[in-house]
């Protein structure tokens, strides 16, 4: 089983923005973007994929996947 790990509330606090401008940015709402920050909410592809491009780095830099055991 995989997780996924999220690494967003780095990636946009080194990049200078607040929730609500990056939420500006790729066309969401400041929750959503605290939601998948705390890993509620796992976003759409086209989601993570704007994410990354206003943030400037590739998306498997922001979301990548851990093998769980069990």
């Amino acid at each position: 089983m995989s997780r996924l790990v999220c690494h967003l509330k780095e990636h946009r606090a080194r990049a200078g923005l607040t929730q609500a401008a990056l939420a500006e940015a790729v066309g969401v709402s400041r929750k959503t973007i605290n939601t998948v920050e705390n890993g509620v909410f796992v976003p759409s592809t086209p989601l993570a994929l704007k994410i990354a491009r206003v943030l400037g780095v590739p998306v498997e830099e922001v979301f990548s996947l851990e093998e769980e055991e069990g």
